[in-house]
């Protein structure tokens, strides 16, 4: 699957089947349903998880929990656009 993929799957009422957790609460976060969103990046304890994590709390508004979560991702607070950030992290999930 790739990013268009995922995007046009967003037509559909559920994920498309074979998505990790970190990538079905980035589907769940552009459906709009921001909780099963958080509970997905919740299931995913890695560092996949961890960065859709941030991006989610950042999302929200919650810096600290975001930067906590980036930390846990490796990676250094995002900046830039939340949609541009949510593009960034799902191409790079979907890369083989």
């Amino acid at each position: 699957m790739d990013s268009e993929a995922l995007q046009k799957s967003l037509r559909r009422d559920d994920p498309p089947a074979g998505l990790d957790f970190a990538l079905t609460a980035l589907w769940w976060d552009a459906k709009g349903d921001w909780s099963k969103a958080h509970e997905s990046a919740q299931q995913d304890e890695g560092p996949r998880g961890a960065w859709v994590h941030a991006y989610l709390h950042r999302k929200e508004g919650d810096a600290s929990n975001a930067a906590y979560w980036y930390r846990r991702a490796g990676r250094t607070t995002a900046q830039g656009r939340i949609a541009d950030e949510w593009l960034e992290i799902t191409n790079t999930l979907l890369e083989p």
